[in-house]
């Protein structure tokens, strides 16, 4: 394993910058989609928001490689 990282703590800011995206780029998408489409993804995207603010889901990633690195692993943060 070269890196182990949680990006649980902060990545309700992604999902609010997303859905920032879908409000903000709406009219232009509501010819393609309809209203419960966005109905559903605005729920979605502001919930699971708040279960990553109220710290009750986790979002990790890991990092293998088959034989480890000779110059070692450098992540970028």
């Amino acid at each position: 394993m070269e890196d182990w990282h949680s990006f649980g703590h902060y990545y309700d800011r992604t999902l609010m910058a997303w859905h920032k995206n879908l409000t903000d780029n709406w009219d232009q998408l509501k010819s393609v989609y309809d209203e419960r489409f966005y109905r559903m993804w605005a729920y979605y995207l502001l919930s699971c928001a708040g279960t990553f603010r109220a710290r009750r889901n986790q979002l990790r990633q890991i990092v293998f490689s088959k034989k480890g690195r000779e110059s070692g692993y450098e992540a970028i943060r």
